[in-house]
This record gives structure tokens, sequence and C-alpha cells, in this order.
């Protein structure tokens, strides 16, 4: 079967993903040890959606997004080390231990969070992509939110501004189905996300979500247009997660079948079928990414076990952009 990506891009949607799963179901398993607290929002089933949009940007671009937020990060370069760090609150995490699962930060790699406020990301995406014209590159940036946050304020007046001063920016709700447990159908009028640009008369689409060329090639386009200095666009990618909101959610607001039919389009079997049948890759070579990625996760959770707790002093650092701020006292 004739294929419109090498294998070498397959190799590294099938091992990216895998690499975000296996980091996820760690941490799941972490948490129901206490070694992590708080707030704990899990990824899987929404992998295809980070490795279709790696593909298709430049390490230039900057991705931003809400606080289900460890695979983007993963998928951007911050280190498994450095986020399982992170969600233990450890001082060598990707946020210095002071942020936690909701809010991961790499900026080296182009990763703005990472942001717990429902919607906060949109309008500093744009933000950003306001700095991207202002500085004159040919930089883009991705902007993630869900389903639920395109029901926020944030977003009309961001889109107005964004179409207005033509950002190079692409807007993406990964539409999951459920906002925390609440579906789009009880929440909104408009069932297809992405009309809602036609009020801005801003380029929109739906994308399956579930494999990573689809992605891509939505990205792809989005991209050249914002780079081409065509605006911004909203794209919907239609994904699912196949975990409760956080870890505190049961999901009992979900069918069996309905979950089942979906586990049909994981994304990283059908990546790995495709492998298998359109370019011979072996058991044996799945396998070794298999037992790679094993490896870089058990020494994630080791690297986080062994590391220190930020010092007490660490609470007035990073709050303030002025080193002297005169109003921190101890």
């Amino acid at each position: 079967m004739a294929t419109k990506f090498s294998k070498e891009t397959y190799l590294y949607w099938y091992e990216l993903m895998l690499l975000i799963r296996r980091f996820e179901e760690k941490a799941g398993q972490m948490y129901g040890m206490q070694k992590i607290r708080g707030f704990c929002h899990l990824y899987i089933g929404q992998e295809a959606v980070a490795a279709g949009c790696m593909t298709a940007t430049t390490p230039e671009d900057k991705f931003i997004t809400a606080y289900r937020d460890h695979g983007l990060a993963i998928a951007k370069g911050v280190t498994a080390k450095e986020c399982m760090a992170e969600l233990y609150g450890k001082a060598t995490g990707c946020s210095k231990g002071k942020g936690g699962s909701m809010h991961f930060f790499g900026v080296k790699h182009g990763f703005f969070g990472g942001h717990g406020i429902v919607g906060a990301q949109i309008g500093t995406g744009a933000g950003l992509a306001f700095a991207e014209k202002y500085l004159d590159t040919e930089n883009v940036v991705l902007c993630f939110f869900g389903d639920g946050a395109a029901r926020q304020g944030i977003l009309h007046e961001t889109f107005n501004l964004a179409m207005l001063w033509q950002l190079p920016v692409v807007f993406i709700c990964e539409n999951n189905n459920y906002a925390m447990g609440t579906s789009v159908a009880r929440t909104s009028n408009v069932l297809d996300i992405y009309k809602l640009a036609d009020a801005y008369e801003m380029p929109g689409d739906q994308v399956d979500g579930m494999i990573p060329e689809t992605v891509h090639e939505a990205v792809s386009r989005a991209v050249k247009r914002a780079r081409e200095k065509g605006g911004p666009t909203l794209l919907e990618i239609k994904t699912y997660r196949y975990k409760g909101h956080s870890m505190s959610d049961p999901a009992k607001y979900r069918s069996k079948e309905e979950m089942e039919e979906y586990k049909l389009k994981d994304p990283i079997e059908t990546t790995k079928i495709k492998l298998q049948e359109n370019f011979g890759v072996t058991d044996e070579e799945i396998d070794q990414i298999s037992e790679r990625v094993k490896n870089e996760v058990a020494e994630a959770v080791q690297f986080a076990d062994e590391s220190p707790y930020p010092d007490d002093n660490e609470i007035y650092k990073d709050v303030y952009a002025e080193e002297d701020y005169p109003f921190i006292t101890d």
C-alpha cells in the first residue's frame, strides 16, 4: 500500500506516541502510590495530536496549552526526567518543582505551558504570536485548548484581534468530546467547534485526531498559511481520552461501548500495524522501541525519586521579573 509518509516518519510518530503513553501510564501509577499529589490530567488517547503537530512544525515554533500538558511537553523536547521530577514536585523538574502537573514549562524548547485557568492560554498564545510578528520572524505559535475552553469569552476576544492583526497562530481545539464530564452537546448549540471561526472570517477545519497523518496535513496547511502572513487558523482536532478528565474522575458519564469503539482507533496500535504491513517492520524492531521507551520512563522515575525537593527560599523566586522587587520579604 502506498503511503504519503516515509518509514522514518512513522517510526518517529510511533516511538513518540509510545513514550507519551508509557510516561502517562507510569504517572498514573505513581499517583496511586501518592508520590504525585494534586491535580493530574493524563494525555492517554490523544497522542496522535502531539505527534502530527511535531512533524508539521519546526523547533523554533512555539507550543502553548492547557493543564493536560505532559504529552505536548515531551513531544516538544522537555525530557521525561524533567517531566517526572516536576510531577514529584522536585527541584530538578521542568518548573523547578513549583508548577506540578498543570504547569510544565520548557522555554528553551519553545514550550510555554501548562496553564491551569481554563482558556487562559488562548490569549497568551496570541500574545506569543504577536511577539513573533513584531520581531518579524518566520515562527508560528500552536495554541492548544480543550472543547470546554471554547465556551470562554477570551476565545472570542482573541479570535477577533488575531484576525484583525493577522497573527501567525494556529488555534487547535483538542476536542475529546467531554469538558470534564460534560459533552459538547450539553453546553453548546454549535457542535462543530471549528465553525466558530466563521464569525471572524478565519479559516477553520475539522480533523481526525486519532491518526498522526491527518493531524500533520491539517497543521502543515495552517502553519504554511501563517508563515506566509495569511493569519490564523482554527483546527478542531477530534480526539478521545481513554482515562477520566483527571485522576479523580471515574468517567461514568460515558458508555463502555463508546470507549471500546475508540480503542479500536488507538493511534499507537494503528501506527504499529502500518509500520508492519507497509514497511516490513519486524516484531523485534517493535520490541526494541518498546524496550527503549520502557528504560527511558524507568530512568525518569529513578531520577525523580532521587532528586531533592526545592529549598524553602525558592518560594520567593520566579514570581516577579524584577530581581530586587522590594515587597518580597522573608
